[in-house]
């Protein structure tokens, strides 16, 4: 027996055991399935009734359009791919949490790639994301000058990371952050501040962070040292510790980092903030509700992902012309507990 859908002027007979087609939704509507492929494509004017009556006609019928065949008509797919060397750093987290949100607002899908800041994941993605046919790319991986990205013909935004010397980047001013950390720990009185990053061979605008550390310790006169971590956090923290018993000032180029700076001081009874004052960098959400007392730099980290996507949809949209190759938002100085 063959299932009867009806619009209450009309009974039409649809095979049960194939999905429906534009051609039932257009028996189903009434109207041609010319008309239902120009309502599914936006295409063309439409009056409001006879849309209404395609849209009931699909939920009857419970079709959904093919939308590999609807992105080979339109030459779009409304997909856009996301590239993070880890999801669970409460930064990337609430970045991604916007670009997805954002991105949904603006009628796009987004594939998630964590690449675990190994080349080889990001590469193999990279190839992925073109096969399926992706609008444009948006990357704040480590790896720099992997070929996959030198394709004129595909938009992409970085953020905070130089992926080619053609890729805008989106950045907070990490330079202006970094000098009022550090301004901060020496107008409180510290005499032997030790700033924590990652690798200075990443190329990234986060490194300016490290400039503005010693430029601004030179600046006042101060001694400055810098610790490098890249893998065990922990170790570096309590090398740091043993080797600069004087310290009385820490900047941390992450909230995360400063949380265990603040870890290792308690276990060693050094009190905080009298002896010894921790500031941070991202003040994402869950720091702050985890970790309120931590004075921090917060990132606009909102308005990283709305720049981000306006410059990718100008990129998909062939307005070149007006992308900058590199935009830096404000900081926030948040000061609390710590300092």
């Amino acid at each position: 027996m063959k299932p009867k859908i009806t619009d209450g002027t009309k009974t039409v007979d649809v095979s049960s055991s194939t999905k429906p087609k534009i051609a039932d939704v257009a028996k189903v509507a009434g109207v041609s399935p010319t008309t239902v492929s120009r309502v599914l494509n936006n295409r063309g004017y439409i009056g409001e009734k006879t849309r209404i009556k395609v849209q009931q006609a699909m939920e009857q019928l419970n079709y959904f359009p093919n939308d590999i065949a609807r992105s080979l008509f339109i030459k779009k797919t409304y997909l856009i791919g996301i590239i993070f060397p880890t999801t669970s750093n409460p930064f990337y987290g609430q970045l991604i949490f916007h670009l997805e949100n954002i991105s949904a607002s603006l009628g796009y899908k987004t594939l998630l790639c964590n690449s675990q800041g190994r080349e080889d994941k990001e590469k193999n993605y990279l190839k992925m994301l073109q096969r399926n046919q992706v609008d444009g790319i948006i990357a704040g991986a480590h790896n720099r000058r992997i070929e996959e990205y030198d394709i004129p013909s595909l938009p992409v935004v970085g953020i905070d990371r130089y992926l080619s010397e053609t890729i805008p980047v989106v950045s907070s001013d990490n330079y202006d952050g970094g000098k009022q950390a550090t301004q901060l720990l020496v107008n409180k009185g510290c005499k032997h501040i030790i700033h924590i990053n990652g690798p200075i061979s990443l190329e990234t605008p986060a490194n300016l962070r490290r400039r503005a550390y010693e430029d601004t310790m030179r600046e006042n006169h101060l001694p400055y040292l810098t610790y490098e971590v890249d893998g065990n956090d922990q170790e570096i923290i309590e090398k740091l510790f043993d080797e600069n018993p004087q310290v009385d000032g820490v900047f941390a180029s992450d909230d995360i980092i400063a949380s265990r700076v603040i870890r290792e001081a308690k276990k060693r009874k050094i009190d905080i903030p009298s002896n010894l004052k921790v500031i941070g960098y991202d003040g994402t959400e869950t720091t702050r509700l985890l970790l309120p007392e931590l004075s921090t730099i917060q990132q606009p980290i909102k308005e990283i992902a709305e720049k981000t996507i306006e410059i990718l949809l100008k990129q998909i949209s062939g307005e070149n012309d007006d992308v900058h190759p590199e935009t830096v938002l404000p900081v926030t100085l948040i000061e609390s507990e710590t300092t």
